[in-house]
């Protein structure tokens, strides 16, 4: 199964945008994203406040309190990351960005920097969800764990049948985090 997602997949990966616990999108305390209004998906529970490419694609918009952005892959799915639950009542402060609408990134480039610790001295939950803001394209998405604990995201449509692994992203100091 693993091999899979190695060989024939590859370019259909979609990596969690930062180190944390993947859990599913029901699991946010906010009904906006736990009742999928918004699209589905599944959330993060960031580890640090250092937010990636999930995938190669294109930034289509980035919230000007900069708690949020959107992309669409190279494979035309529509991504919305939102960093923390009701941060944009901090107004961009905890936020740092590294990106612009129209640019070309590659999964792995550091995109976004949270400072984690404020977002929770404000009360706020840092829980990020990940959505699919084009589901309707899909008759089908899941989530479902692999042997190594790895997340999955399933999707299909008539054509063609896509598997999202939602990976832990690895971070060196040197470089881009090693994505496999």
């Amino acid at each position: 199964m693993l091999g899979f997602f190695k060989n024939k997949s590859k370019g259909k990966v979609i990596c969690s945008p930062c180190n944390g616990r993947v859990v599913p999108i029901t699991e946010v305390p906010d009904p906006t994203f736990s009742e999928k209004i918004l699209g589905d998906g599944v959330a993060v529970i960031p580890s640090e406040g250092r937010f990636y490419a999930p995938a190669d694609g294109e930034v289509t918009a980035v919230f000007d309190t900069l708690h949020a952005f959107t992309m669409t892959t190279t494979q035309g799915v529509e991504l919305l990351l939102h960093i923390g639950l009701d941060t944009v009542t901090l107004k961009g402060d905890p936020f740092t960005s590294h990106i612009s609408v129209g640019d070309q990134v590659k999964k792995g480039d550091l995109l976004m920097e949270a400072d984690l610790k404020q977002i929770k001295a404000a009360d706020l939950n840092v829980i990020t969800p990940v959505l699919i803001g084009n589901t309707a394209d899909y008759s089908e998405i899941k989530m479902a764990a692999d042997r190594i604990s790895q997340k999955l995201m399933y999707w299909r449509n008539e054509t063609a049948k896509c598997k999202i692994a939602l990976e832990n992203i690895k971070k060196s100091q040197e470089r881009k985090p090693d994505i496999k």
